[in-house]
């Protein structure tokens, strides 16, 4: 139970923060008027600061008080923190940095994959391939087998610092991956160029593989950008504080 409450604490806190609630480096409601807001006490508001600023979202200190961050000081391999700018709409600047990362890092990653994959690192990207195969035709969880493609291919590189960022980056992909395949056909669309990336990696051939995965990049960059100005912005009604308190203590 206090489990779920300092989990809720920290889940509407931190996305208060992150959809702006409180200024882009505002200052936190003490606590006094946070355990009222949230029905909690403030043990749970203490450890949940904590908690926030290990995220890099606040900081805290005797002078300054407990303050948002700037954005750019946040922890953006954290998938709560993804989650939570997910969740208030994805700002021009995160699609154009995530796009900027899997650039620098995925053509790398497959190169070093065509070079280095191992037969079982093969079996592993072809079966994430068959997964999305089926999901195309099932209706399953395309996002999952593709994320798993996507994170068998760095790990065919045999780079153990390109395998540590890939474990931060996962929900980075999972979001890309979210949006992208919201367009229509979009998953069935992109199968060709996943499998021209999968036969670039057992031709062990580096130039055809990095030129595959730019042109795979590429196009879910374009239907991202697509999604995203198709979406309409809903009016989102404040919650009362009987609402919030109800969400916070909720178990």
């Amino acid at each position: 139970m206090i489990k779920n409450v300092h989990g809720n604490t920290v889940e509407y806190l931190g996305s208060a923060i992150v959809s702006g609630r409180f200024g882009t480096v505002g200052a936190i409601p003490p606590e006094p008027l946070l355990c009222e807001e949230l029905g909690v006490s403030r043990t749970v508001i203490r450890e949940a600061v904590k908690s926030l600023v290990a995220k890099g979202l606040i900081q805290t200190g005797p002078k300054v008080g407990t303050r948002v961050r700037a954005s750019s000081q946040w922890n953006w391999f954290d998938p709560q923190v993804i989650g939570w700018q997910a969740k208030a709409g994805l700002t021009p600047e995160f699609i154009r940095d995530l796009q900027d990362l899997r650039l620098i890092m995925e053509p790398a990653a497959i190169r070093l994959a065509a070079q280095r994959a191992s037969g079982p690192d093969i079996a592993a990207i072809e079966t994430a391939y068959a997964g999305m195969e089926d999901a195309v035709e099932t209706g399953g969880d395309y996002v999952r087998h593709d994320l798993l493609f996507h994170q068998g291919m760095i790990h065919a590189s045999h780079n153990r610092m390109l395998e540590k960022m890939d474990q931060a980056l996962g929900a980075l992909l999972r979001t890309s991956f979210e949006i992208s395949t919201v367009k229509k056909d979009g998953p069935r669309d992109s199968l060709p160029m996943h499998r021209a990336v999968l036969d670039a990696i057992i031709a062990r051939d580096s130039d055809w593989a990095e030129d595959a995965i730019l042109t795979l990049i590429e196009d879910a960059h374009k239907d991202i950008k697509q999604v995203l100005k198709a979406r309409r912005r809903t009016p989102q009604t404040r919650p009362t504080s009987r609402t919030r308190r109800r969400t916070a203590s909720t178990t």
